[in-house]
């Protein structure tokens, strides 16, 4: 693949006089306002799916544009993502511990870092740009189909990120913060892992409500011996007791501790609020 068939051109050079491609000179000005066309309604399908419009169209070219585009005799690291991309890294950790600190009011700490590092590590926010149908749209230098392919998932999740930064710098706070909220805030009320261990967190619920810690029995075992289920009951003084099924005790415990937090509105479990 080379440079004329990537999605988001070179941005435009000004002051030079175009080159005719014959002798009647006719030709080449009008491949070049095509090629100007389909720059500007690439940008704006590409701004139809990240639902922001720039005011500066190069932030969004440099946000898309890997170092391998870069022309060999003035390739600077500085003209790719790469920029973009630490400065979107760190506003969308502000963003998200924002979000966090506002969504988990009762949360330590401790839970609101463990929320964080999941939303924002690189394959969470690979998962957005391909949500988003970004993946088609980075521009790279001439490589193989396969090797393109390969870098184009491999740098997904910085390509999110420098559009975070681009879209920061060209709207500000608000702006960025409104393209985070659309497409992280499903995924901070549903992480994709527990956070903590639900017997844990039960347990330290309970001594903080001056509660004994929670006493697990063992209701019923079922299945052959090569495959049992396991059905385990919690209880605490006043409570109702939950219960869990699992293929071992330590697993049904811990759904039944999950039941009795969901159920309490415990907070620091999976998917507390």
């Amino acid at each position: 693949m080379n440079d004329e068939t990537a999605i988001i051109p070179d941005a435009p050079t000004s002051g030079e006089p175009d080159q005719p491609a014959d002798a009647a000179g006719v030709a080449a000005p009008k491949k070049k306002k095509r090629g100007k066309a389909g720059a500007k309604a690439a940008a704006a399908a590409i701004e139809g799916r990240i639902g922001y419009k720039f005011s500066d169209p190069a932030l969004l070219t440099t946000a898309f544009t890997h170092v391998s585009a870069l022309k060999p005799a003035t390739r600077h690291r500085a003209d790719s993502y790469q920029r973009l991309e630490f400065l979107g890294d760190h506003v969308l950790g502000l963003i998200i511990s924002d979000m966090l600190y506002r969504a988990y009011p009762r949360a330590d700490e401790g839970e609101l870092s463990k929320r964080l590092a999941d939303l924002v590590r690189k394959e969470s926010c690979a998962d957005v740009a391909k949500s988003l149908g970004l993946l088609d749209d980075i521009k790279l230098g001439a490589v193989g189909a396969g090797a393109g392919a390969r870098l184009r998932k491999s740098v997904l999740g910085d390509i999110c990120e420098a559009v975070i930064g681009a879209i920061y710098l060209d709207g500000g706070y608000a702006a960025a913060s409104q393209f985070v909220e659309r497409n992280w805030l499903e995924r901070m009320r549903k992480p994709r892992r527990p956070l903590r261990d639900p017997k844990t967190v039960l347990q330290e619920w309970a001594q903080s409500k001056g509660l004994p810690t929670p006493v697990y029995r063992e209701i019923e075992r079922t299945g052959p011996h090569h495959d049992p289920q396991f059905r385990v009951a919690v209880d605490l003084p006043g409570l109702a007791p939950a219960e869990g099924v699992g293929g071992s005790k330590r697993a049904a415990e811990k759904v039944a501790a999950s039941v009795m937090i969901e159920r309490e509105g415990v907070g620091g479990g999976s998917n507390d609020s």
